[in-house]
């Protein structure tokens, strides 16, 4: 105690130090451990928080393996860990590990509920850094909290193992399976396989990997397991004959759906390969000019052309040009999707395909042919009532593209993989004491 100018008694500081342990105490308590004191250490730009824990004297030390309570052997120098900031202001946690000596595993580190195995970084932290992440790049984060880049890659790499080691794949009943372009080139080493579920009460990633071949296919699928392939009712691709054969082997219970997002795309090439080749024909013609600025207005469904757009849409179809009739073509199989009835929809399809082989249009006449061959799998989308579509799957591939584009590139193949089951896998979080964000 010491006396103001005005005689007044003033005691030093300690009830700072005993609100942040209060604080402690109650947001974060770690079992068989109390915070000793806590220090604010430096000035300035070196400013940090260091607490100080240590040992209850009544409670013996646990064997890192087996958890098991186990006698004391001696004790290492003081160590750090990195905990989340308080205040803004570095915080590390500071203590002495014990050794102990485990009747089943022997001598050994004591087992310290803040730390997992040899890591610096507290759970804590890595718990913050990794839900920060998904809202950040992974470059932001670490500029924000003032760690390394390194600290958040390693933060949220054991967050998502975490995740999947504790996750629950039940009630899986459709699947979408897919590719990812990746990379540089169209090598198939430039291209992720992927597998989502698509499930209306979840759709999230299931299994990424690498490479676009059926080996690559069928990790994913040997991934997921017997057990859940078994649930599997319905599975969604695209025509890539590799899947085709993976999934009629591994999934042939299931009905195997080609939907119309797929069929839609390639009817939207052809069209503007047609288009394409019919303006360098007509190369310094004024129709060629016209042909060139059509070209979304051609893509697009004929519905939602309006106004001035439509006029000149209309327009080009009363020419004698291919590209409106092939347009007349992609248009009119848009109704395929509306019928109820599987045989009013086998004979539209038959008598589509027929007209399109007769319209001696080559780009069209290869879709056609490429229905025809798939024609079981394209009317299973009707045995399955119109409810299951690749639709979500373009949708999480849409997220793939902007996790990539947030993070300006992944150094390696690992931590892409890292923070795509990190934003699109709905991973199930590890236990936690409060929120941080």
């Amino acid at each position: 105690m010491r006396l103001h100018k005005n005689n007044k008694p003033q005691t030093r500081r300690p009830a700072i130090q005993l609100h942040v342990k209060t604080i402690l105490n109650r947001i974060q308590r770690f079992t068989g451990f109390i915070y000793r004191q806590v220090r604010l250490r430096g000035r300035g730009a070196s400013l940090r928080i260091d607490i100080y824990l240590e040992a209850h004297a009544s409670i013996k030390g646990r064997c890192a393996l087996c958890q098991k309570p186990a006698p004391g052997y001696d004790r290492l120098s003081e160590r750090s860990w990195s905990f989340v900031p308080l205040w803004g202001i570095p915080t590390h946690l500071r203590y002495p590990p014990r050794r102990v000596n485990c009747p089943e595993h022997g001598i050994g580190v004591e087992h310290l509920p803040w730390s997992e195995g040899k890591r610096q970084t507290s759970i804590a932290l890595m718990n913050f850094l990794a839900q920060w992440a998904k809202r950040l790049s992974w470059r932001e984060t670490a500029r924000a909290f003032g760690v390394s880049w390194e600290a958040v890659y390693r933060s949220v790499d054991w967050f998502v193992q975490w995740g999947l080691a504790h996750r629950v794949l039940e009630a899986v009943h459709a699947i979408g399976i897919d590719e990812i372009h990746w990379g540089k080139g169209l090598r198939s080493d430039n291209f992720l396989t992927v597998i989502y579920q698509i499930d209306t009460h979840c759709r999230r990633l299931l299994w990424v990997g690498p490479r676009r071949t059926q080996a690559a296919l069928r990790r994913g699928l040997a991934t997921l397991g017997p057990e859940v392939l078994k649930g599997v009712r319905f599975v969604c691709s695209d025509m890539w004959k590799p899947y085709l054969r993976v999934i009629a082997t591994h999934l042939g219970q299931a009905l195997h759906i080609l939907d119309r997002f797929h069929i839609t795309s390639h009817l939207n090439d052809a069209l503007d390969q047609v288009r394409r080749a019919e303006c360098s024909r007509l190369q310094g013609r004024p129709q060629a000019t016209k042909l060139k600025r059509m070209r979304w207005k051609l893509l697009r469904r004929g519905s939602r052309v309006r106004g001035h757009a439509k006029r000149k849409l209309w327009g080009l179809l009363r020419t004698k040009l291919a590209t409106g009739r092939a347009w007349m073509l992609k248009e009119t199989f848009e109704d395929f999707w509306h019928y109820r009835s599987l045989t009013w929809a086998r004979a539209f399809l038959s008598v589509w395909t027929e007209r399109a082989l007769r319209s001696r249009i080559e780009p069209m006449r290869k879709v056609a042919r490429m229905l025809r061959a798939h024609e079981q799998l394209i009317l299973n989308w009707f045995r399955a009532k119109g409810e299951i579509s690749n639709g979500p799957v373009e949708g999480l591939n849409n997220k793939i593209r902007v996790v990539t584009r947030r993070s300006y590139g992944f150094r390696t193949y690992h931590a892409m993989e890292t923070a795509l089951y990190h934003n699109l896998g709905r991973l199930p979080e590890p236990p936690l004491t409060h929120r941080f964000c």
